[in-house]
């Protein structure tokens, strides 16, 4: 899958990652023809979704929220994916989707500023722009609202701690990024490389950061890579749903996990963010013990929400608000307007078959 991933610090992304998680995200605009930026006769608002790239079963859950809070939302949902996930592959499509009357843009950034001048182009045309997933750390003001998955400054710190619960706080450990440009992958690793000077982790040391690109192929290269280039490797996190699941088949392929049939001393401990259905076989195999994500589609729930009051000009967004999505509880805004959509869940052999996406 090609997912994927705070520095609100908040640190502003599963995600995921994760997550890292399904159906197939389209490439294609599946929106009815559109012109203008009025609303439908129903009242509907024209949200379209942007994500990161097509084909991606993490944002393809996203959709599954949008689409099951669309009608109670009062949105008229459609979604638009760039073939790549490339800094500024998003950019024609922003354009496009305005042209053709969309009211609100939900996108998930490839960059935290190559998007800037299409984004403000789209806000002075009056159209609505809510980040999803993933922000625009350090450029909020091109926005309206962030939505993201959980507090993602608690992300960094949880993978740190997961790894090393299950290697004993002890050895060389590297890091299996998304592509370089994504703001959500960065935070994260900022956050990992400050939880990393805490005294606790004192004997485990990053000895490397690779970017697999959110691609299958290039995500395995650079895990076989790195097992290559570091002998003594004992953990690699990857806080991206493609990274996780490509470097879970190398090590079932090599069979150099804990307890795997050629495992060198103790094995290579491997974990990330990821979507449970994805990981199944790699945890009932071994080559996964744990993982970490949230629920994509709580992300979509909250935007189509987002998406229609703003659309409506019905919500005046401000640090400290609170608000009620029905069926889904109280949210609060918080600073520079981030909209925290759901929480961190750990998966493992226990667990993971009550999770179906």
């Amino acid at each position: 899958m090609k997912i994927q991933s705070l520095i609100t610090l908040s640190l502003s992304a599963f995600a995921l990652a994760l997550l890292a998680g399904c159906g197939s995200t389209k490439s294609a605009d599946n929106s009815a023809g559109a012109s203008g930026a009025s609303p439908k006769s129903d009242g509907a608002v024209k949200t379209v979704f942007i994500p990161k790239s097509a084909g991606n079963p993490y944002f393809s859950r996203m959709e599954v929220g949008f689409d099951r809070s669309k009608g109670s939302a009062g949105i008229d949902f459609s979604t638009q994916a760039p073939q790549a996930a490339d800094a500024t592959s998003q950019i024609s499509v922003i354009k496009n989707q305005v042209q053709r009357g969309q009211q609100v843009l939900v996108i998930s950034p490839n960059s935290p500023d190559a998007l800037n001048e299409a984004l403000d182009q789209a806000q002075s045309k009056g159209v609505v722009v809510i980040t999803a997933d993933a922000d625009l750390v350090g450029n909020e003001s091109h926005r309206a609202v962030g939505v993201l998955p959980v507090d993602f400054s608690t992300i960094g710190p949880s993978q740190v701690e997961l790894l090393g619960s299950m290697i004993a706080y002890e050895g060389e450990i590297a890091i299996l990024s998304a592509t370089s440009d994504a703001p959500n992958q960065n935070a994260w690793i900022e956050g990992m490389k400050a939880t990393l000077k805490d005294p606790k982790f004192a004997k485990m040391k990053l000895v490397d950061v690779v970017y697999g690109d959110d691609e299958p192929q290039k995500s395995s290269t650079e895990m076989e890579g790195l097992l290559v280039k570091h002998p003594n490797l004992r953990g690699v996190i990857a806080p991206t749903s493609v990274g996780l699941a490509a470097a879970a088949q190398v090590l079932i392929k090599q069979g150099n996990y804990p307890g795997g049939p050629k495992a060198s001393g103790k094995g290579l401990v491997l974990t990330g963010l990821g979507t449970p259905n994805e990981l199944k076989k790699a945890v009932k195999e071994g080559a996964v013990q744990k993982f970490q994500l949230w629920d994509p589609a709580d992300i979509g729930d909250v935007a189509a929400f987002l998406a229609s009051q703003l659309g409506q000009k019905k919500l005046e967004l401000k640090a400290g608000l609170e608000f009620e999505i029905p069926g889904k509880g109280k949210f609060k805004v918080g600073d520079k307007n981030v909209v925290i959509a759901g929480s961190l869940v750990t998966f493992d052999k226990e667990n993971i078959d009550k999770y179906d996406y």
